[in-house]
């Protein structure tokens, strides 16, 4: 059933019914899309939205302002009563509004066509200052079960396209709670595969496709190389730019996630990579309104970025002044760069094994 939603932000843009986010690979359950996909509406705790206000005022949090999702407001949800329900004085169902305050955010999603998505959990510390003596031992416990303990990250859940069905292959939670320090590199190169060349020697071939996750369609997921790469390149950097902010911040931030997303799309993809050898991923902000508008009249989503990268999920992130920054979430994005650094040399050795074969 969907839910209406309460007076909309004074920026607009909140109407009619909203529904299930689909796309969600982490995270508590109850995320929700807006009718025309653009805004998530997702409940959250005191902390958060007091996060999201602090973050356009405290100049402490001002490195992090680039690399956060929009924040549009927050808002209240109201139960949807059928239209042949009785009157409440007549006995009928009263309107519930949700206690729970919810943040307005961009939905991140909504420009790709085959949206594939990875939840990063950042740090080694997984619990905050308010956790119980108990919470604080369970998470402990959690922490050294799984990699993030060692390593400051946990691959929380991610979705890969089957491009001949068309259809989000989901690897739930579980997956990324089972692998070791060792697996995740296989855990990444899983989420950025690289789609089998028919034109490829057997032998290529064969090792491009062992790159699909066991349980993921066999032949029919990823980009070809010479698209994955620049894809990598560049997401790179804007990681390597997002540690740069994070190192600036005196704060401890407990569950919060690198949220990555590219284009499945291969045609798509290919048209994003080539938008950023033309335009400049900087420059995408700067683009004019009255161009995307018009592309939005014929239907077709505009060319752009073929990924993105954002922190998300702050409901434990807080300043604490001469504290430092969060070693344990720098950890974290060091083992990231390291894990796309160790991805880009493999794709890189198909990039070229396909250029012999065509030699």
């Amino acid at each position: 059933m969907s839910d209406t939603l309460a007076p909309a932000p004074s920026s607009g843009g909140l109407s009619g019914a909203v529904t299930p986010l689909e796309s969600q690979v982490g995270g508590h359950p109850g995320v929700l899309a807006s009718e025309d996909g653009e805004l998530l509406i997702k409940p959250a705790l005191p902390h958060e939205v007091a996060f999201y206000h602090s973050l356009s005022t405290d100049p402490g949090f001002a490195p992090l302002r680039p690399f956060v999702p929009k924040f549009y407001g927050t808002l209240r949800l109201e139960g949807q009563v059928s239209e042949n329900a009785p009157a409440p004085d007549q006995g009928g169902p009263a309107v519930v509004v949700n206690p729970v305050a919810s943040i307005v955010l961009e939905n991140l999603t909504h420009r790709f066509v085959k949206p594939n998505i990875l939840d990063v959990k950042l740090g080694t510390v997984l619990y905050d200052d308010e956790a119980s003596a108990e919470k604080r031992a369970r998470m402990e416990k959690t922490a050294r079960e799984t990699t993030s303990f060692e390593t400051g990250v946990r691959l929380t859940g991610f979705q890969v396209y089957d491009l001949a069905s068309g259809k989000a292959v989901n690897v739930p939670k579980s997956y990324g709670k089972s692998l070791k320090v060792a697996d995740l590199p296989d855990g990444i190169a899983r989420f950025f595969p690289i789609l089998p060349d028919a034109s490829l020697p057997e032998a290529v071939a064969q090792s491009a496709a062992s790159d699909v996750a066991v349980g993921l369609p066999s032949q029919n997921t990823g980009l070809p190389a010479d698209v994955l790469e620049p894809i990598l390149e560049s997401l790179r950097e804007d990681i390597l730019d997002i540690r740069t902010a994070l190192s600036e911040v005196h704060m401890r931030m407990v569950g919060s996630s690198l949220l990555i997303i590219y284009e499945a799309d291969v045609e798509r993809a290919r048209e994003g990579v080539q938008w950023m050898e033309e335009v400049g991923y900087e420059d995408e902000d700067d683009q004019d309104e009255d161009e995307e508008e018009e592309d939005e009249e014929e239907g077709k989503k505009r060319a752009g970025p073929p990924y993105i990268v954002k922190l998300i999920d702050f409901a434990h992130t807080k300043i604490v002044p001469g504290a430092g920054p969060d070693e344990g979430v720098l950890k974290g994005v060091d083992t990231v760069l390291a894990l796309l650094d160790e991805r880009a040399k493999q794709v890189n050795a198909a990039v070229k094994a396909k250029g012999k074969a065509a030699a």
